[in-house]
């Protein structure tokens, strides 16, 4: 059995829909705690999978949260081995800045759900699948496309939506992994971010509603099928 290891930074932003996805193509699904759990380098280098999830703290944050100094550092040697990783808003940015490119507020925020327009490189990969689907976005930061990488996808105020670093490194700046039956989770845990940024939490539940099945199906064809092209990568 494989093991895909969740670096976890916030409680109810973990795996989502694809946790069962994972479990369901064999495996063994663990979670670390950042900032709580210790970052075992061994351990995170060593997993089959590593997914960086998402949390609301940025990657320049380093004098009030140490710990995201380090952890960019293992994600960046994990990404230089070629270690099937998965990056999710806060942990793409962690693999955009392992990678050397810059991550930067905007002083803006993007929340709820939106299309993306995929790239010509966009419409090639797994997130071919999301063509015209409303994806949820929750972000006020922004990172570049690093060097080397090919950049997948842009909203018309954050052009750097996802990348992909050769086959087996994928950053997603949106939430594609969010279940929409639990949203209610998302707006009370964010409720004050919701207010400051003025973003109505009755649209984005009713959109969370109206979007979420037909996104969570497309999500998973998105999911299986970069996992599906993950390629041998060396110790």
């Amino acid at each position: 059995m494989t093991t895909a290891l969740a670096l976890r930074h916030l409680a109810f932003e973990d795996l989502g829909i694809l946790g069962p996805l994972l479990e369901r193509r064999g495996h063994r699904i663990a979670y670390r705690d950042v900032g709580v759990d210790p970052l075992d380098e061994a351990e995170l280098l060593g997993a089959d999978l590593l997914v960086v999830l998402g949390g609301p703290i940025g990657v320049y944050e380093t004098g009030a949260y140490p710990f995201l100094e380090e952890e960019a550092a293992i994600i960046g040697r994990r990404i230089a081995a070629g270690a099937p990783t998965l990056g999710i808003c806060l942990g793409a940015q962690l693999i955009a800045r392992a990678a050397g490119a810059p991550v930067l507020a905007t002083g803006r925020k993007e929340i709820g759900y939106a299309p993306l327009d995929l790239t010509a490189e966009g419409e090639a990969s797994p997130l071919r699948h999301l063509a015209g689907s409303p994806v949820l976005h929750w972000h006020g930061d922004r990172f570049e496309t690093p060097a080397g990488a090919d950049r997948l996808a842009a909203t018309p105020g954050f052009p750097d939506q996802a990348f992909a670093l050769g086959p087996n490194v994928l950053g997603l700046q949106f939430h594609l992994e969010a279940d929409h039956t639990r949203i209610e989770q998302w707006l009370i845990g964010h409720a004050h971010e919701l207010a400051a940024a003025g973003a109505d939490p009755a649209r984005i539940r009713a959109d969370a509603e109206a979007h979420g099945p037909a996104l969570a199906a497309a999500a998973h064809r998105v999911f299986d099928s970069w996992l599906d092209g993950l390629r041998p990568h060396r110790a």
